[in-house]
């Protein structure tokens, strides 16, 4: 009897975005043969469309308001933005949306590349174009992607994506945004330094998933940088006229007319039309999966990153990746596999200390649980919150400094599980909050943390001291 043919590669990894990259890289590093699939651009939508090009549209502004904030610098800014040089910055952010250096990458890590798009058509089989490779375990790394809201008339609006904004080679002279999340609110900021007329409408509060104050003080200041922001609004239908101008009508049976529309109102994971029903497992919903990202009710198929829906964030789904590569390096081994909370080849943090960043003006740095999900999930918590400015390390930042800052502590184990931020420069606070949600740090402990003074990170501290001696 023949033996069975030796698989193509060990591991084939559908997706070279940011996770599926760091999924290959750490099985690689164990000695797994990878290939890696792509039929757009290796880096995917972080390096092109999202993370680094929105931010670097942000912190133009942000760099030019931290002048105007402060005394004796402000008297020596006296321009405005140049918005093409922004825009050519943020081109050189994304390489000219070329893949050259992420497919040298590649190469120097010893994984081969595969373009095209790769869809399952058996177990361990995936087809690219008319061919068909095998591999020992397959992981889906194929992201998210954009979910549009059923407004009428949308679909012939020719409205923007966050990817049309984030590209776009001009700014339009207004731009409404629909969606109040992350990325619409992300880039109402943008678009406003850049001069453009901004309309911000949402269904819900800002940033609606977030502590209550931080929609509140992002849309005060959204409001101050002259974004009309209109919340708690219906749509009833899009139109696009024939000198291009888009036409919104509202609920309330009010107008809003702009240049150019942005449609940002979530994402949903990207598992259509991977062949996923050719063994045995719906398409189009997140992909259940272990701790270790294992699908579950398979040996060999594994879901990474935005695809299982834990947590649709770029450093969350590396971080997934991490642990991904390893445990199928240990698999394919023989070697056991640590899935257990906290262990090697275990994405724990996904439950409890998932850290996010809104680049507005000013930030939104938050991880962990909000007051409300953590009595939703039954801790007996208490909250305690302090203004920023009162800080002497944030007055320095700024004359004038304004924002808040808030901890929920699990009171039966006396440890943070949440932490929210909001004020100038406060993305850099939220590691230190991460480290002690993930090291489950007792407060006892944490006022053995020295803050320096004088800095933000005093605000540590001051929370400490509202809280009290445990």
């Amino acid at each position: 009897m023949n033996a069975a043919p030796e698989p193509d590669y060990d591991l084939i990894v559908i997706g070279a975005g940011p996770v599926g990259e760091n999924v290959a890289d750490y099985a690689a590093r164990k000695g797994v043969r990878v290939a890696i699939v792509e039929a757009e651009l290796v880096g995917g939508e972080c390096s092109y469309w999202a993370c680094m090009p929105s931010k670097a549209l942000l912190r133009s502004a942000h760099a030019l308001r931290a002048a105007q904030r402060l005394a004796g610098s402000r008297e020596a800014v006296t321009g405005a933005l140049d918005p093409a040089a922004v825009l050519a910055r943020r081109t050189e952010f994304t390489s000219n949306w070329n893949d050259d250096g992420q497919v040298g990458w590649l190469d120097s890590v010893g994984v081969a590349l595969i373009r095209g798009r790769g869809r399952l058509v058996g177990p361990r089989q995936v087809a690219v174009g008319d061919r068909i490779h095998t591999a020992k375990a397959v992981a889906i790394a194929t992201g998210s992607v954009p979910v549009l809201p059923p407004i009428p008339g949308l679909a012939e609006a020719r409205a923007w994506g966050t990817r049309e904004a984030t590209s776009a080679d001009h700014v339009p002279t207004s731009l409404a945004v629909i969606g109040g999340g992350v990325a619409g609110t992300e880039l109402a900021f943008a678009f406003a330094s850049l001069g453009s007329r901004v309309t911000l409408l949402s269904r819900d509060t800002l940033l609606a998933r977030e502590e209550p104050f931080v929609g509140e003080l992002i849309a005060a200041a959204a409001t101050a940088e002259g974004i009309d922001v209109r919340t708690g609004v219906g749509f009833e239908r899009i139109d696009r006229d024939a000198d291009g101008t888009v036409r919104i009508l509202l609920a309330d049976g009010t107008a809003v007319t702009a240049a150019e529309v942005l449609v940002s109102t979530g994402r949903r994971p990207s598992t259509d039309d991977l062949g996923l029903e050719a063994v045995g497992i719906p398409a189009g919903r997140a992909l259940e999966v272990d701790e270790t990202m294992l699908v579950r009710g398979t040996d060999w198929l594994y879901g990474v990153g935005d695809v299982n829906g834990r947590a649709l964030l770029t450093h969350q789904g590396k971080y997934q990746a991490r642990a991904a590569g390893e445990a199928i390096a240990a698999r394919l081994a023989g070697t056991p596999v640590d899935g257990g909370a906290w262990g090697l080849h275990a994405a724990t943090a996904d439950h409890v200390a998932v850290p996010r960043v809104v680049f507005t003006d000013p930030e939104v740095a938050a991880v962990g649980l909000t007051e409300a999900q953590a009595r939703e999930r039954g801790h007996d918590i208490r909250t305690v919150e302090y203004d920023i400015g009162w800080v002497a390390g944030a007055k320095l930042h700024a004359d004038g400094y304004s924002g808040r800052a808030k901890l929920v502590v699990d009171e039966e184990r006396k440890v943070i599980v949440g932490a929210t931020f909001v004020g100038q420069d406060v993305a850099e606070l939220l590691h230190s909050a991460t480290i002690a949600i993930v090291g489950e740090v007792p407060l006892e402990r944490l006022w053995h943390a020295v803050p320096s003074y004088p800095t933000i990170s005093e605000i540590w501290l001051r929370l400490l001291e509202t809280y009290g001696r445990p």
